[in-house]
């Protein structure tokens, strides 16, 4: 009796510390990652002078995918990438900006969204685009001027089709509409920051 008391006690206290650490994580990605002391905000259509984009199909708008392959929110978020990918493919060149300090190739980035997309190692990338955290979404027009940088979506997991923040800007910029104007939540970071940037 006294051994089934035991074992359903550590059994109880195991499954608390799993539990606690199932909270812990989800709380920690809800807050915002916090902005780095040096970090100098893009105002929308800046031009982003990025070289490795002439490759491309020529006037058509980019979508840059800052990703992290170590990030979970980077790993909850690609299902969503990918159906945005399916859905503006024919109109919209996609970009995957890898921000990691581990070392990856192409074809394991490619392997890890399920993409054969192009994949960029340029961490300079982020801060021409003000970027500072994973997963976030930069689009830009044909002409590479910044038409916005913010967050997929509310949602940890992309769930939230009201608050579908690279969707609405993708079917606004394809609508030539200028000026969307998005909710505090869309422009706040959230995720994991980068390797590169000094708090």
């Amino acid at each position: 009796m006294v051994k089934k008391g035991l074992v359903l006690l550590w059994l109880l206290v195991l499954l608390s510390a799993v539990g606690g650490l199932f909270w812990y994580n989800d709380w920690m990605y809800q807050l915002p990652t916090p902005v780095p002391e040096n970090y100098k905000p893009v105002a929308n259509g800046t031009v982003i002078p990025v070289n490795e984009l002439a490759a491309l199909p020529f006037n058509r708008p980019v979508l840059l995918h800052f990703f992290n392959p170590n990030c979970p929110c980077s790993r909850f978020n690609t299902p969503h990438f990918r159906s945005l990918v399916k859905q503006f493919g024919e109109k919209v060149n996609f970009v995957v900006v890898v921000m990691s300090a581990k070392m990856y190739s192409v074809q394991e980035i490619q392997e890890k969204i399920g993409l054969d997309i192009p994949v960029l190692f340029d961490p300079s990338i982020a801060k021409s685009c003000g970027v500072y955290s994973t997963p976030q979404a930069v689009l830009l027009d044909a002409q590479h001027r910044l038409y916005f940088r913010g967050n997929y979506n509310r949602s940890r997991y992309c769930t939230d089709e009201k608050t579908s923040y690279a969707k609405m800007a993708l079917a606004g910029l394809l609508q030539n509409e200028s000026g969307r104007v998005f909710d505090q939540l869309a422009h706040t970071s959230y995720g994991c920051s980068l390797p590169y940037c000094k708090k």
